[in-house]
């Protein structure tokens, strides 16, 4: 019998990094033919107060990466920026970084380093109260390039742009856990990341592989319905239709095979539903 689970009422921006970080140039009167801010729409869809947080733990200079943000939200009008740069488990459990997330209407994790936020967060309060918030408030949670790949489970951590043809060339891990069933890998076309994430999802069909390209998004409603932002292209990888892989049968360091692997590719305003595990047919 399946059990239900209720839909978050929270939403996720999933950015493929190297996001635009101004407002193009006002020349194209063409809606159709004119650049996609995704930060704009990040604010416009915010709830409340307008409050944002920006977590930098993944950068390697946290400092600068949040002040870039602070600067870009302050131009689009956001009054209350805060930064919350968590650098040990033990402030990640401080009623001083609690009560800061508790106040946030956005949250936004930069680009770095996605271990370093599983390291540091994963188990502790702050992600239960970012979680549970995200399950039952309109809280808009986002997070470009590692920041990105850190919302979903499994979490891509490890694996050169041109590794993923052999077994085991690929490391995962357990992520933030705000998106099951999915994985999320970033600057997609750019650094040609095709073949790692087919392997992931030859390792478990079950999981649904989304590709960002840089400058392009996802915005993720009711834990499912999805909606594609930005300038570029996102690629689904669909293994739930496949008639089979090779990944049981060869040893580490061999090249694998997966058929009928589904392939969707999809520009700005296109649409689609993940799979609902949880509904019974």
């Amino acid at each position: 019998m399946s059990t239900h689970t209720p839909r978050p009422k929270g939403r996720l921006l999933a950015i493929g990094g190297h996001e635009q970080r101004h407002k193009a140039d006002e020349q194209a009167q063409d809606h159709d033919t004119s650049a996609d801010f995704i930060l704009q729409r990040f604010v416009d869809e915010l709830h409340g107060s307008r409050t944002i947080v920006v977590i930098p733990t993944a950068a390697e200079d946290a400092a600068a990466a949040a002040q870039d943000y602070v600067e870009v939200f302050s131009s689009l009008g956001i009054e209350q920026v805060e930064v919350l740069d968590i650098q040990s488990r033990e402030q990640a459990n401080s009623p001083e970084s609690l009560e800061i997330i508790n106040r946030a209407d956005g949250v936004l994790f930069t680009g770095g380093d996605q271990l370093r936020l599983t390291a540091l967060l994963g188990g502790t309060k702050l992600l239960h109260c970012l979680t549970e918030r995200y399950l039952h408030e309109p809280l808009l949670i986002a997070g470009t390039s590692a920041g990105a790949t850190a919302m979903s489970t499994p979490m891509i951590y490890q694996g050169r742009n041109d590794a993923g043809f052999v077994k085991d060339e690929i490391h995962v891990t357990t992520g933030l856990q705000l998106l099951r069933d999915v994985a999320i890998d970033t600057h997609f076309i750019a650094r040609g990341r095709m073949v790692r994430m087919a392997q992931i999802i030859a390792t478990n069909p079950g999981c649904i592989g989304l590709g960002l390209e840089e400058d392009t998004a996802v915005l993720i409603s009711k834990g499912r319905e999805v909606e594609v932002i930005g300038n570029g292209m996102v690629v689904v990888l669909d293994g739930h239709h496949c008639t089979g892989n090779t990944i049981p049968d060869i040893a580490p360091g061999e090249v694998f095979s997966i058929r009928d692997l589904r392939l969707h590719l999809l520009s700005r305003g296109q649409r689609f539903t993940l799979p609902d595990f949880n509904e019974a047919e």
